[in-house]
């Protein structure tokens, strides 16, 4: 009896205790990601850049807003929101409660696809096979239907309220003691909304810094802004692979991003021009309603400091 059934019972008390971790403290075990980039003209001070990206809101998570709120704690110069704000319908007001304090900062944000439309129940191991077959989003899958639109005008209108800079497709600036900061942002190219024809030409002379803004990392967006000749790009949408494999890392980035730069500070090459963009992909600091669970991947947010190049 013992060894008919010890090795099965095992794996099914090791695989419920993983599940136990995973959603019950991984998943609630905010962490703050810190970061050092090099992309300021000498003589300029250094820039504290907080991101928030991936909130995936959904109504009763207290202490992801109680953490969220936390955050203006570390006085940032201003704030990137990098989208997928929402994963219920009714969570705008968590999220602007949760954000209202940061809100008290320059900011600039860009939606995902979650802020358009709502999360729908799917079989966790689709991202693989959809890897294996080259598919992420609407890249290459037939267009959703059937989808819960997300109230994501109610959640715009709060943040341009808050006098945040709406990048959908645009270019903005803000001016931070002096120095001019400039946002070149596009629509999420997860649900290829993307339209860089609009806010393509590169930074502009008058620029102290220029970012590149999108919240999916799919390489024709990274390809674009780093050819025109954006230092510096932030992103989020990959959860950091969500659930890895300890000394391994991700397994899927749900998008054409490689899982060696799925979170975290790395660099981007476009091969025809030969240019180089830093790039910081933000794990996030939630999940889908449906997979609330994180495995080797806590959430966060980052606070990247921007220094002197060289």
């Amino acid at each position: 009896m013992r060894a008919r059934y010890g090795v099965p019972l095992g794996i099914a008390a090791a695989g419920a205790a993983g599940l136990l971790y995973s959603a019950g403290f991984e998943a609630r075990s905010f962490r703050l990601r810190r970061v050092t980039v090099p992309v300021l003209p000498p003589g300029m001070r250094p820039l504290r850049v907080l991101q928030v990206s991936d909130i995936h809101m959904v109504g009763g998570q207290r202490k992801k807003q109680r953490w969220l709120r936390s955050l203006a704690g570390l006085r940032p110069d201003f704030v990137i929101n990098t989208g997928d704000n929402l994963s219920d319908p009714e969570g705008v007001p968590e999220v602007m409660d949760a954000l209202g304090p940061l809100m008290e900062f320059p900011g600039a944000y860009v939606f995902g696809s979650n802020d358009y439309y709502g999360p729908t129940l799917r079989n966790p191991a689709r991202y693989l096979f959809e890897k294996a077959q080259g598919k992420h989003g609407l890249n290459g899958n037939a267009p959703a239907v059937g989808v819960v639109h997300n109230p994501w005008e109610a959640l715009r209108d709060g943040f341009d309220a808050a006098g945040w800079l709406n990048l959908t497709n645009a270019r903005g600036s803000l001016k931070i003691d002096g120095f001019e900061v400039e946002l070149t942002g596009i629509d999420d190219p997860h649900v290829k909304r993307d339209r860089y024809a609009r806010v393509a030409g590169g930074p502009s002379d008058s620029a102290d810094l220029s970012m590149g803004i999108v919240h999916a990392p799919y390489l024709r967006a990274l390809d674009a802004f780093t050819a025109d000749g954006y230092p510096l790009i932030l992103a989020g949408h990959t959860h950091g692979g969500q659930l890895c494999i300890p000394f391994y890392g991700a397994l899927v980035t749900n998008c054409d991003l490689d899982t060696d730069r799925v979170k975290g500070l790395s660099t981007h090459t476009e091969t025809e021009s030969g240019l180089t963009a830093y790039m910081h992909v933000s794990a996030g600091c939630g999940t889908s309603r449906y997979t609330p669970v994180r495995f080797a991947c806590p959430p966060e947010a980052t606070l990247l400091t921007l220094v002197g190049r060289g």
